[in-house]
């Protein structure tokens, strides 16, 4: 439906952009096998021997944060909620500062560990791990389509390749370099994408802004759409709290920021996110102010969610095309490739390992490592062939669920009271009743529901019931594979 959509309106030829993806992708796969030399053990393909430093520590933050979402969402929600929508998308950031001193204590109460789920089990038992990994899991797939799906639509919007064929190209190359070069692969892939994102989206901002005239759209907004600068829009107030908290969500609980933690050296982390924060914070904005001109300058959108890149595209012609295409190329690698190792690192500890019963040698792992890679992207990659929905309505399904996993990992980290009760009441309280808002009021306010039902039901819950957990088990111990149990030391897993 977009091939014919836009397919005259296109700014590449599409010869120019097979032309593109054949050379990121050689360059891509190429870099995966050079930094996978260093992964000879599973420690080193896993968490890149838990040895990064702060440079490629903050770079990795910043370019898994600015996905593909980012370039491509924050214009979409200017479009449809104005100025506020503008700056929803960068209260995702908070995220981030906070963040920030809970990979320290993760760092210091987990020095051998590999993923949050293996956490949770060992603070929660099952009564925890079970919901946390299924929405762990979810969270993972919803985030690896959306991105997946936007390949497609970028390369489409871009170039008219049809949508099929580019996310099938972007997955692929994403899933190639991944499986040669683990984690050092992802750090440090991400660290050059890092690099041509901040200075393609500082170029496209100025290009842009030599191009429009602010008080123009300002006043052109006002005369045709004066909703859009209303600071009483009910749905963008919403949103900007929902984003917020959705932001939360996504990053206390998910194993692309938990493996970053274990994969710094100690004290890196709490630096590393901080800064990767504030550079962060200002993309959303400028992306999002894409979104806000479109209607001003009379370009037709035919699909929301690609209105930054076919906004830029327009204005700026060929070269600010090829801009577009190489931000969003590279803000989608960088995150596809995130995905790809940390979801493996929960299926290779957290489901083969336990339920093979015995700790598995490291040989063993990289080839399950292997195995999971290529199942997540297969998954992905037969979801998102069908290109069902915009890219914010597949990726806020998961709002609810992440947002209600934001109290039991807090609280985990830092009280002994919570147990194990309290925090599998509140994920699936809190998910169950923010999909019932979800679906009967909308996304933008599904995540607000599901944390709030789930704080509600937690703090109640500790307060009633309280625990007296050892945060010691943490470091000397690890749950049995079997049956939840504690039953080995740390050592066996590193």
């Amino acid at each position: 439906m977009i091939d014919g959509l836009i397919a005259a309106n296109t700014i590449l030829s599409p010869n120019a952009g097979y032309a593109l993806l054949f050379a990121f992708g050689v360059l891509w796969v190429g870099l995966g096998v050079w930094w996978g030399r260093q992964a000879k053990s599973y420690d080193g393909f896993a968490v890149a021997g838990r040895n990064v430093g702060l440079a490629l520590g903050t770079a990795t933050a910043v370019a898994t944060w600015i996905t593909s979402n980012t370039t491509m969402l924050a214009p979409q929600f200017a479009l449809q909620l104005g100025i506020w929508g503008a700056l929803t998308y960068s209260t995702a950031s908070f995220g981030l500062f906070a963040f920030a001193p809970m990979s320290g204590r993760i760092r210091q109460l987990m020095p051998h560990g590999y993923t949050a789920v293996e956490f949770v089990h060992r603070r929660y038992g099952q009564l925890g791990a079970i919901p946390f990994l299924i929405i762990s899991l979810f969270y993972a797939m919803t985030w690896l389509i959306s991105m997946a799906m936007a390949g497609g639509k970028l390369l489409n919007v871009l170039s008219g390749i049809p949508y099929e064929v580019g996310m099938t190209v972007v997955l692929g190359v994403c899933v190639l370099y991944t499986l040669f070069g683990g984690m050092y692969a992802v750090i440090g892939t991400d660290f050059i994408q890092s690099l041509i994102i901040l200075v393609g989206l500082v170029v496209v901002a100025i290009a842009v802004l030599l191009h429009v005239d602010i008080s123009d759209v300002h006043s052109k907004l006002q005369t045709e759409r004066p909703m859009l600068l209303s600071v009483m829009f009910p749905a963008a107030l919403m949103a900007v709290f929902n984003n917020m908290l959705f932001g939360f969500g996504e990053i206390f609980h998910s194993n692309v920021w938990w493996s970053r933690a274990f994969a710094m050296r100690d004290g890196v982390g709490p630096k590393a996110y901080a800064l990767g924060g504030l550079l962060w914070l200002p993309v959303p904005i400028v992306a999002g102010f894409l979104g806000l001109a479109a209607p001003a300058l009379g370009i037709g959108i035919s699909q929301p969610d690609i209105a930054g890149p076919l906004v830029a595209a327009t204005l700026l012609g060929t070269g600010g095309a090829l801009f577009v295409f190489v931000i969003v190329f590279c803000s989608l690698a960088s995150s596809i490739d995130s995905l790809l190792a940390a979801t493996s690192d929960l299926m290779v500890n957290d489901i083969f390992e336990r339920a093979a019963g015995k700790t598995m040698p490291d040989a063993t792992k990289r080839k399950l490592s292997v195995l999971s890679i290529l199942i997540l992207g297969l998954i992905a990659w037969s979801v998102a062939w069908a290109n069902i929905g915009t890219l914010a309505t597949v990726l806020f399904f998961a709002g609810p669920m992440v947002g209600s996993c934001i109290w039991p990992i807090v609280g985990g980290l830092y009280f002994g009271r919570p147990s194990p009760v309290a925090a599998g009441a509140a994920m699936v309280a809190g998910s169950s009743l923010g999909l019932v808002a979800y679906f009967t009021i909308g996304w933008f306010v599904a995540s607000l529901v599901g944390a709030t039902v789930s704080g509600i039901v937690f703090g109640l819950i500790t307060w009633i019931v309280p625990d007296s957990f050892e945060f010691d088990q943490l470091s000397r111990q690890e749950p049995g594979p079997a049956d939840g149990s504690p039953t080995t030391t740390e050592g066996c897993v590193s």
